[in-house]
This record gives structure tokens, C-alpha cells and sequence, in this order.
């Protein structure tokens, strides 16, 4: 890695673990998620960070951002767009949504219906969006960054699978330790942090940091230790169903992003096992619905009762 971009991206980590205290797991996965060109849905309970770490983000990144409060009475159209007639020139013209930026937040995005989250489907999966007919492209690179809350509040829609298959990676804040805990009550609201920070990255950078990333080496004894993993999912007895190939294909692609960040052009099985549980838990179920161990997360279970060495 050369040294110039390794500094964007120590400094880039730097700065959001300015903001976002005692998580430096969490935010190193919701860059790694960038850097492999995905989505990343946050889930917590309200007031952990969430939108703290995605307005941070958007900041730092330096890409052109828009975020969408979700709501019970938010619209396909307030996300993607609508198609008006202008009286003046007599012909009808199209006014687009928010979702024509580089970086959307969409925050508490399973507060608004099934109707309004399936707009951001086609989307997410190819970078466009189809309107009364009409494609259009969204600027590149795009990225959504999604907060929910537990699906066990009041007010919330849960998110299908197909919805949630687009997510390259899901993370949880969790609760501060007890340092940070303290800073942030003796320095108050991180949020106001947010506005004095300076862009690190650029659009420019970010394409050059995922080109870099998709170059990342991977051995065939790495590929023989994720299909393993994969084929354990699709067998046990204990799992709903399995990882599909497109969910193997995001686990490839998040270890070669953390392999990046970690300064590797190689992928190792500890890079594997980083990501795993980000990118799996939203992708598999056990036979009730719930995660496959009442200890740990169903992606974590699954690493357990798989050898890295055949």
C-alpha cells in the first residue's frame, strides 16, 4: 500500500474515532464496507450513535450527501424522485430525490413501509433507479448507509430478505465503556464535532481505494476454507437455510477490504473471520427465525464448527 493513501485512511479512521467513541471494530467495518463498494446497515437501540457515525462518515468521505428521515407516511417518490408538468414550457419534467448523490443516509429505515423501502432495492443492487418507464443513473460510486431500530420497538417495519441481501455488512454500536462513556458526558454531544471536520477522501480516491481493493489477492486455500463455511450453512440441521452465493461473493469482498485496511494485498483466514459475522447475521436464520446460539451471533456459531485447514 502506498503511503500516501495508507495516511487517507489512517486519518480517515482517526477522525471517526474522534467522534464515535470506543468503537473502533464498528468503525473500521463501516469503512471496510466502502471500501468493497456496499451497503452497511447500522441496528441499535436509539441514541447509541448511529446517525452520529453515518453523518461523521459522510463528512470525512467527502462525497455528496443526502439523507432521508424515514417515516410511516414517506413516499417512493420522496425517496427516488416525481415527474412534474411545468405550465410554463408546457412539457413535463422530472425533479429527483435525494437518492441522487453519492452517499445516503437513511436513517430509522424500517419506520416507513415495505412500499417506500422497495425503493431503494434497484437502487442498491445496480446503481440506478426506474422511474414511470425511465432509468437513470445514480452517481458513482453510491453508497447507503441505513440505521433501524430493533424490530421489537413500537413503529417498525421489519426489513425483508430481500432488502436486507443488499447489505454488504450489518453492525451494532452496542454500549460505550466506561472511559468513553465519561469523555462523551464531560465533552457533550459528538454531533457538534461533526460540522468542524474536514474531508479526507474524495470521489477521486474512494473509486482508486475500491479498484485497489478488488485487486487484492485471494488463495485457493482461502476459497476452500469460505466454501466450506458456505456448504456447513446450507447442511446444518440447525439453520433456516443457507448463505446463497451472492452472500459468499459479499463475504469474499468485505475480507479483501479488511485485508486493505489492514495493509495486506492478501486475504488470511483472520480476515475472513473479522468480517464474517457482519456479513452473514443478517443472511442466515435457525429454524425459529432467531440466531443460531442464544451466545453468540449466528455468523460467530457458524466459525466454530468450521477448521480453517481441511
Amino acid at each position: 500500500m502506498d503511503v500516501e493513501i495508507k495516511q487517507y485512511l489512517d486519518d480517515s479512521l482517526v477522525a471517526l474515532n474522534s467522534i464515535v467513541l470506543g468503537k473502533p471494530g464498528e468503525i473500521k467495518l463501516a469503512l471496510t464496507a466502502v471500501l468493497a463498494a456496499g451497503h452497511l446497515l447500522i441496528e441499535d437501540l436509539p441514541g447509541m450513535g448511529k446517525t452520529t457515525l453515518a453523518q461523521a462518515m459522510s463528512k470525512v468521505l467527502g462525497l455528496t450527501h443526502q439523507r432521508i428521515q424515514f417515516t410511516s407516511d414517506v413516499l417512493p417518490s420522496d425517496v427516488v424522485g416525481v415527474t412534474v408538468f411545468n405550465q410554463h414550457s408546457g412539457e413535463f419534467s422530472f425533479h429527483e430525490g435525494p437518492i441522487f448523490c453519492n452517499f445516503l443516509l437513511a436513517d430509522e429505515i424500517n419506520r416507513t413501509t415495505p412500499k417506500s423501502q422497495s425503493a431503494l432495492l434497484e437502487a442498491m443492487e445496480e446503481g440506478k433507479v426506474t422511474t414511470e418507464g425511465v432509468t437513470r443513473a445514480l452517481p458513482e460510486p453510491f453508497f447507503v448507509i441505513a440505521t433501524q431500530n430493533p424490530s421489537h420497538q413500537t413503529g417498525t417495519y421489519p426489513l425483508p430478505e430481500s432488502q436486507l441481501d443488499r447489505f454488504l455488512l450489518r453492525i451494532q454500536l452496542g454500549y460505550p465503556d466506561s472511559d468513553s462513556e465519561r469523555t462523551l458526558l464531560k465533552s457533550g454531544n459528538r454531533r457538534n464535532m461533526i460540522s468542524d471536520c474536514e474531508a479526507i477522501l474524495d470521489v477521486e480516491k474512494i473509486k482508486l481505494l475500491q479498484q485497489r481493493v478488488s485487486q487484492i489477492r485471494v488463495s485457493d486455500a482461502l476459497l476452500d476454507y469460505l466454501q466450506r463455511l458456505a456448504e456447513f450453512t446450507r447442511q446444518s440441521e440447525l439453520l433456516h437455510y443457507g448463505l446463497s452465493p451472492r452472500g459468499l461473493m459479499a463475504v469474499l469482498s468485505a475480507a479483501k477490504s479488511w485485508a486493505y485496511l489492514s495493509g495486506r494485498d492478501y486475504v488470511i483466514p483472520e480476515d475472513v473471520q473479522a468480517i464474517f459475522p457482519a456479513a452473514t447475521d443478517h443472511r442466515l436464520r435457525d429454524q425459529s427465525g432467531k440466531a443460531a446460539s442464544t451466545l453468540l451471533s449466528t455468523g460467530a456459531w457458524v466459525l466454530t464448527q468450521v477448521d480453517v485447514i481441511n
